[in-house]
């Protein structure tokens, strides 16, 4: 009997937030509360995130805000962003880092597998470095597993690849 499986991972489409940072820019650009100040947004060094620049924390607020609906708007969760750091003021300048969230630690890989067993007996997840491997002899159970990580409001984007 032939078994299927998948990898569940936490990943953003590099692509998509290339999309949303042109078309954050863009708005930006155009809008009027932002005409004459230093508001922009940029990318980190390493283009594994945001950096926000504003006159002051309504500014970026305001940036993060209009970054939000376009993320939503291209049906990518906000949940890539790590708005943890906080705003640096200098020189009548305030800039943000916003990090993307990439990867599956201990903690959050056991979560999956926690929900994966409670709900699904005959599955077997298992932990493979920075991604959950899911096993199964029928693709519906599979597809089940899908839509209930799916439905489960992780505080982490989940995606789904190496289907087999």
């Amino acid at each position: 009997m032939p078994t299927f499986s998948f990898d569940i991972v936490s990943e953003y489409d590099k692509a998509e937030m290339n999309n949303v940072h042109a078309q954050a820019e863009r708005e930006i650009d155009t809008r009027y509360d932002f005409k004459g100040t230093p508001t922009g947004i940029e990318w980190l060094n390493d283009k594994k995130g945001f950096k926000i620049i504003g006159n002051n924390e309504w500014q970026i607020d305001a940036v993060i805000d209009i970054v939000r609906k376009k993320l939503a708007a291209r049906e990518v969760s906000s949940k890539v962003l790590d708005l943890s750091k906080d705003v640096h003021e200098s020189n009548l300048k305030a800039t943000k880092e916003v990090p993307f969230v990439e990867g599956l630690d201990q903690d959050k890989a056991k979560q999956i597998t926690k929900l994966i067993r409670d709900q699904f007996p005959k599955v077997k997840p298992q932990i493979q470095g920075d991604a959950v491997r899911v096993t199964s002899a029928s693709k519906d159970e599979l597809q089940a597993v899908m839509t209930a990580v799916r439905a489960a409001d992780l505080p982490f984007v989940t995606s789904f690849t190496n289907f087999r």
